[in-house]
């Protein structure tokens, strides 16, 4: 994750906690397996692949493991996240301290993705402005940010988030940086009741890991909802709310 270096950008003592937890996460396995499988299906000839906000280094990882000849580069605001993801992965992978704000890559990449960080940045138009910049014509965008202006509760404020976008609103920025989306999907969809439940009982609860920490039985069961879900959306089903959306766009040729 990264912010701007603004203040309430993103706590950086979360990292640690969240390395401990997101390799078996039923919410960082099942976001992954969406956004592999977009980059796939999507970006067939993708060859290059940069992450903004790489954090702990898990997603781009994932990417590596599937990609291994690929070109990838992970920036990160935060030194600790850099360090955990120097951790998980010693080679293959360049990782190097970015504000993403201030993107210096031009038409490098052949797609670049930001996971669950613009929503922490209010100078996200600048963030998606340097994404544009940053991919080949022709080239693609995922991203992937909470979902629903009704949901905003303590865990929210916790995390640091700006804001939680709208369908419209998401679609709307990504245009402003010149991009064309291509499909923009709700997921944590059938998990949805379960998490507004959650919020609810916690009130303005500030936890930004407690609905990630469960036991490993719910954990188990809910990764087999997501995966009923990611399927679902594999086939084209577009729900129409859920927790988070992921956003697909292409770079005009």
């Amino acid at each position: 994750m990264t912010s701007s270096g603004a203040p309430g950008g993103y706590d950086p003592k979360h990292f640690e906690s969240l390395f401990a937890l997101d390799s078996t996460s039923f919410w960082f396995r099942a976001r992954s397996d969406l956004i592999n499988w977009a980059l796939d299906r999507y970006f067939p000839s993708a060859r290059s692949f940069l992450e903004l906000g790489c954090g702990n280094g898990y997603v781009i990882d994932r990417v590596r493991q599937i990609h291994p000849d690929w070109r990838l580069v992970g920036t990160e605001l935060f030194e600790e996240g850099l360090a955990n993801a120097r951790i998980r992965m010693p080679s293959g992978v360049e990782l190097t301290q970015m504000d993403a704000t201030r993107n210096p890559y031009a038409a490098e990449f052949d797609v670049a993705g930001a996971f669950d960080v613009i929503e922490h940045i209010e100078d996200a138009p600048a963030v998606l402005a340097g994404m544009f910049e940053a991919v080949k014509p022709g080239g693609g965008l995922l991203i992937t940010v909470p979902q629903h202006k009704w949901l905003w509760s303590g865990a929210d404020v916790a995390a640091h988030h700006v804001k939680r976008y709208t369908r419209r609103e998401l679609a709307g920025e990504i245009r402003a940086a010149g991009f064309e989306p291509v499909r923009i999907a709700s997921f944590v969809s059938l998990l949805l009741p379960a998490m507004m439940l959650s919020r609810l009982l916690k009130k303005d609860a500030a936890d930004v890991e407690g609905e990630l920490d469960m036991a490993a039985p719910l954990n188990k069961a809910c990764y087999a909802v997501m995966r009923l879900e990611g399927a679902l959306v594999r086939a084209g089903l577009n729900f129409p709310a859920g927790g988070s959306l992921l956003a697909v766009a292409r770079r005009p040729a």
